[in-house]
């Protein structure tokens, strides 16, 4: 057999774990491929908005709250990334865990959420919805763009083919946002299939989009590194020196750090 033929046996004889890591591995080249050019210009867009005096946030409802928050008071990450919450939508730490997906679909609650956040014109909000077909993420980024904020969404483009919109104005995420990072999450976000399992399973949209935060933050520091700006960066606090450290960066950018208030 030739060598792209062993590899293709190779694989088929892998079990449940190794299947999954591949396919994985897989969705983050094609991310690496082929929205390298958006993830950068989402990095400029941030980088842009801390040296003009502007804040960041990000958001995300369920899961992809996940990503969201992996960015948030990072070791190895900027301290100036905040998170938006809605409360009840961030998790499952709510009780029916439903009620979060309910919460997804209901208007007027993200309008709600900003115009009460410190969010201003100006600043660079990250939504991030895996489907982006419900109310709270759409009018989350259209009522941002309304207030005079720059919208990053991180979203499945596929949905936007596959699905119908599931709120009032009939669009999707990717509708309102000034630049698109496309996960590659095929719509259902499950990688495989096994005889006997009854249902695709493996879903593989949170370790992608979390890769694609962070490819964000990094391209957001070395764009500031490279224009000379020293990028307000967090370490470990489990290394010496660590919480001294932050504690200076907090210190010198309070203004601009919410989740210390």
């Amino acid at each position: 057999m030739s060598g792209a033929a062993d590899r293709a046996a190779d694989r088929a004889a892998c079990g449940p774990a190794e299947r999954f890591i591949d396919a994985a591995v897989g969705l983050l080249e094609r991310v690496r491929e082929e929205e390298t050019g958006s993830i950068s210009a989402a990095g400029t867009l941030i980088a842009d908005a801390f040296t003009g005096g502007g804040r960041i946030f990000a958001f995300g409802a369920g899961h992809s709250s996940l990503p969201a928050q992996d960015v948030v008071y990072r070791a190895g990450g900027l301290a100036v990334l905040n998170l938006l919450p809605v409360p009840g939508a961030v998790g499952v730490d709510v009780m029916p865990a439903t009620l979060g997906s309910a919460l997804e679909r209901v208007e007027g609650l993200a309008s709600a959420v900003l115009e009460t956040s410190p969010a201003r014109a100006g600043d660079v909000l990250v939504v991030i919805s895996l489907s982006g077909r419900n109310a709270l993420p759409v009018e989350m980024a259209s009522r941002a763009r309304e207030l005079g904020l720059k919208v990053i969404g991180v979203t499945s483009v596929a949905y936007a083919s596959a699905t119908s919109p599931r709120n009032p104005s009939g669009t999707f995420l990717k509708d309102h946002c000034d630049i698109v990072v496309d996960s590659k999450i095929a719509v259902g976000d499950a990688e495989l299939t096994m005889e006997g399992a009854g249902a695709p399973f493996a879903p593989a949209s949170t370790v992608v989009t979390g890769a694609i935060m962070q490819a964000v933050v990094a391209s957001a520091v070395g764009t500031l590194a490279a224009r000379g700006v020293t990028p307000p960066l967090l370490r470990s606090g489990n290394v010496d020196g660590g919480h001294e450290w932050n504690a200076r960066v907090m210190a010198e950018h309070a203004d601009r750090i919410f989740h210390l208030r």
